[in-house]
């Protein structure tokens, strides 16, 4: 397996006004993006080589070995709390950009509400946490980790979650966080500039043609209750719409599950 210093060619512009931030271990780039927040002159990403204590979804720990990818976009946003909310979507297609890009012969997807996937298989995850309320909110923080040359095993995932894979495992390459950062960066600032300039209706549109299971059965898990259904698809808030046997139901947040893959037929 070989390392490449430069993914793709020179990458594309580093966004104006951007502060770029490279630390050799931190506990976790959230908690660095909330120390530095209020003194921010401008959006900032920060990139942790290590992190000693970094978390997922829920408080969930993130398992983050040195060659993995952690880093956080933190800023002030203009808009109200659910429009800050959708900053997930505008993160998750610019990595699904990047990504397609260093891997082009895989198949790169987007599992709501967070997860992208290659070849089927969980490769990062997405967490946003703010401060503040309504149209006051103070700062926003998008987390983003990408195995980049590791993944977890099976035994150290939730039961019922999907598999891990790194995205060495598909391309042969171990890719420099530094490198990656360098697009994702304008990744990012691009799909920030349609959203803002044209609301969530392309990010929307964008985002559904790369969902994983979309038209299928899935299961969500919302704390309160389990719901199974066909994935419509999503509402104009990013809710996922599910069609149950109860009727349609649009559910703001939860943990999605996918069936696990039929056995072949005995011939």
């Amino acid at each position: 397996m070989s390392l490449s210093a430069d993914p793709g060619g020179a990458a594309p512009a580093w966004p104006a006004g951007v502060a770029r931030v490279v630390l050799d271990e931190v506990d976790s780039t959230m908690a660095e993006a909330a120390r530095r927040a209020p003194g921010l002159a401008g959006p900032a990403w920060i990139l942790a080589r290590r992190q000693t204590a970094a978390r997922g979804r829920r408080g969930r720990p993130w398992v983050n070995p040195e060659g993995n990818f952690a880093a956080t976009l933190v800023f002030r946003p203009t808009g109200d709390a659910a429009s800050a909310a959708r900053q997930s979507f505008v993160a998750a297609l610019a990595l699904a950009d990047v990504l397609a890009a260093l891997a082009p012969a895989a198949e790169v997807a987007l599992k709501w509400p967070n997860d992208v996937l290659v070849a089927g298989r969980k490769v990062s995850g997405i967490l946003l946490e703010s401060a503040g309320a309504g149209r006051a909110l103070d700062h926003l923080a998008i987390g983003i980790g990408v195995n980049l040359a590791h993944a977890p095993p099976t035994e150290a995932l939730d039961p019922g979650a999907l598999p891990a894979i790194a995205l060495a495992e598909v391309t042969g390459t171990v890719f420099p966080p530094e490198a990656v950062l360098d697009r994702l960066a304008p990744a990012v600032a691009r799909w920030q500039a349609v959203h803002e300039a044209e609301g969530f209706a392309p990010i929307r549109a964008a985002w559904l043609a790369r969902a994983a299971r979309l038209g299928e059965t899935i299961t969500a898990r919302t704390g309160r209750e389990t719901l199974t259904g066909r994935f419509e698809g999503l509402d104009d808030t990013g809710a996922l719409v599910l069609a149950t046997a109860e009727g349609r139901r649009a559910i703001p947040a939860a943990d999605i599950h996918f069936p696990p893959p039929q056995e072949p037929a005995d011939r």
